[in-house]
């Protein structure tokens, strides 16, 4: 049977954000492998940074060694406590082994010593399932007096970078298959030469911010050409339509992503106007006016759209810090939409961005994203609340203030762009037969 962690996941996440974005892997269990301090040093060993972690009654303890735990050599060592889901830390500097577990503690002799004081003001005696402190240490933390407490369980822990180099080189390898998939893409039957997917959504979502990135993501380099702001009326204001170039060839790939005026509450974009911009009516570059909608007698009104100038596939985006505090106002002007979409059988998919700056989410998370419980409970947010399926829903982390392109941003950004191209072949497909 698998040996696992007593840590909650909440627990296990606010350790490894605390301790600089770590991976732990379970390398000792006191109940498994017996309480005893020989045993620990066999199997944490010269495995690198370790993590133990003391489980008494109310609350959690241990110590977080920077360095591998070798016998005759001092290592640095941060003691900390966990409670419910505050961190405290007190950094004791660099101590050897026999002051840190109280069965190695003896003297010149080889007699086993009773500590009265412990000399890194911290030891743990795993026999006795004991674990002492010293008064300075117990106050840093945060921890009742007395110093001397009772144990019930100990577990050591390796602790790794969360992108180690085996999996730098899996994300390198899946963001030049999902480019490759993008580039040789070929929409369904060849009915239409590039696909269209209108991004809409509250402003401010990262709408203007996704195409960047993806613009970014194909030119090799990070890129701003769509204008980006954190005005309150939102910065595009006119209907904007995309195309993306592959730096390898210089040939435009086979979709354009289109951009909108935000959605809001009272003014934004209109219902009228999402449904011209659907059929295809829209020029490039018209300017919009939340008064007064696009009609038939605009000079540049497009009268008899072709397949090509519909759009294929909707984007929904919504920031995902802030989709729990969307009002309902908007909830219900959003639900319209999706019912008008529904009317003229375009698909649609929810798009979350901003999920980098989830709490307790980093970078390294980003390869195992749809795992991760904050991101569940958004996907669940967005399902309640808009009705979107969970598998429609998608998310992203933008290039907004970054100068250099990150393999695992890319991987999340391309492929969500996948799934928008995949629906829109499911419209396509689903077409009447002309």
């Amino acid at each position: 049977m698998a040996v696992t962690t007593r840590l909650t996941w909440l627990q296990e996440k606010r350790l490894q954000h605390h301790f600089g974005g770590k991976q732990f892997s379970l390398l000792y269990k006191a109940s498994v492998h017996e309480f005893s301090s020989e045993n620990l040093l066999e199997k944490c060993c010269n495995q690198g940074p370790t993590i133990t972690v003391i489980y008494s009654e109310n609350y959690v303890t241990g110590a977080y060694l920077l360095d591998s735990l070798q016998e005759e050599r001092e290592v640095p060592v941060i003691l900390f406590a966990l409670q419910e889901t505050e961190i405290s830390e007190y950094k004791t500097g660099s101590h050897r082994l026999e002051t840190l577990f109280y069965d190695m503690y003896r003297d010149a002799f080889g007699y086993r010593v009773d500590i009265k004081k412990p000399p890194a003001g911290f030891w743990m005696d795993l026999g006795n399932k004991r674990v002492a402190m010293s008064s300075k240490v117990s106050e840093e933390l945060g921890l009742p007096q007395p110093c001397t407490t009772s144990f019930q369980e100990c577990e050591v822990f390796r602790c790794k970078d969360l992108l180690d180099e085996r999996k730098e080189e899996g994300v390198i390898v899946l963001k030049r298959t999902l480019l490759f998939a993008m580039s040789t893409y070929k929409p369904y039957k060849d009915m239409v030469h590039q696909i269209r997917i209108l991004l809409l959504g509250p402003t401010g979502a990262g709408k203007s911010s996704f195409i960047n990135s993806v613009k970014s993501i194909f030119r090799g380099h990070v890129t701003n050409q769509v204008l980006v702001g954190c005005d309150a009326t939102g910065i595009s204001k006119k209907y904007r339509t995309y195309p993306i170039k592959d730096v390898n060839d210089g040939q435009c790939l086979p979709f354009i992503l289109c951009d909108s005026l935000g959605l809001s509450e009272k003014e934004g974009l209109c219902a009228e106007d999402i449904v011209s911009i659907l059929k295809g009516h829209v020029p490039d570059r018209y300017q919009f006016n939340s008064m007064e909608p696009i009609t038939s007698r605009h000079r540049n009104y497009i009268h008899s759209p072709s397949l090509q100038d519909r759009i294929h596939c909707v984007a929904f985006v919504f920031d995902a810090t802030s989709v729990e505090q969307l009002s309902r106002e908007m909830v219900a002007k959003i639900k319209r939409i999706r019912r008008e979409m529904i009317k003229y059988g375009v698909v649609h998919l929810a798009l979350l961005t901003h999920v980098d700056s989830i709490n307790l989410i980093t970078v390294g998370d980003f390869p195992d994203i749809y795992s991760c419980v904050p991101v569940k409970l958004k996907l669940e947010t967005v399902h309640r609340k808009l009705g979107f399926a969970l598998s429609d829903i998608l998310v992203v982390s933008n290039y907004v203030s970054e100068w250099e392109l990150n393999p695992v941003k890319d991987i999340l950004i391309l492929s969500a762009l996948r799934q928008m191209l995949w629906a829109a072949d499911d419209f396509l497909e689903d077409l009447p037969f002309e």
